[in-house]
């Protein structure tokens, strides 16, 4: 049962783990080379790693969206799509992509002069399964050794932190105050039955005991 209870927790912190790494908001320093706009099917299970705004019917099965093109500073490319997310999840409440669109254009450089900016974004890329990133912000930074500190993500942990504390410390008293009296009183009720239960023994022991004992008398007799 132990290897059990550790390979569910296990379980569970991982898909925690995941659900929080493609939620929560991450930070890219890159170089935008370009932008487009392709039509995407969206027939398959992967239709879960796109954006569900509220202007556009659950039921199509492709649509138009757009993409921003990007160079790392360790010249790995990455591509993000750009998407709004409107009042759905997760709640990022993005309605500004045209706008987004239009910076990210604005923003365009060369290897020769570049320009850094930081793409705030929630997802993964993955290139099997053709997924990406959606964009949620840019801003121009003056290189790509730049600092980023993730205050939400610190905050969002530390809230999450102060929850658990919380948690545990209303357990704990709830713990102390209902439940480990309530098992008192059933250990309690417990030791006393088993009692009656050893005496009723004994006492069966001792009255089939004399009854052997008169036996043995007639025996003896005999």
């Amino acid at each position: 049962m132990r290897y059990v209870k550790w390979a569910f927790w296990s379980t569970l912190a991982l898909v925690v783990g995941l659900f929080l790494h493609y939620t929560l908001p991450q930070h890219d320093v890159v170089r935008v080379v370009g932008t487009y706009q392709e039509r995407q099917d969206l027939n398959d299970w992967t239709r879960i790693f796109w954006a569900s705004p509220d202007d556009q019917s659950g039921t199509l099965t492709n649509r138009d969206v757009q993409f921003i093109q990007t160079i790392q500073p360790n010249g790995k490319p990455m591509v993000y799509r750009n998407e709004d997310t409107g009042w759905n999840w997760p709640p990022y409440f993005k309605f500004d992509t045209a706008s987004l669109q239009t910076e990210a254009d604005d923003l365009k450089s060369t290897a020769e002069a570049p320009k850094w900016v930081v793409i705030t974004h929630y997802g993964w890329r993955n290139e099997l399964i053709s997924i990406f990133p959606n964009a949620v912000g840019i801003r121009p930074v003056d290189g790509p050794d730049v600092t980023i500190i993730p205050w939400f993500n610190i905050f969002f942990f530390a809230f999450l932190l102060f929850l658990a504390v919380l948690f545990r410390r209303m357990w704990l008293q709830f713990r102390e105050r209902m439940v480990d009296p309530a098992l008192a009183e059933v250990g309690e009720t417990l030791d006393a039955a088993s009692a009656r239960v050893d005496a009723a023994r004994k006492e069966a022991r001792g009255f089939f005991g004399r009854i052997r004992a008169w036996l043995n008398t007639w025996r003896a007799r005999k």
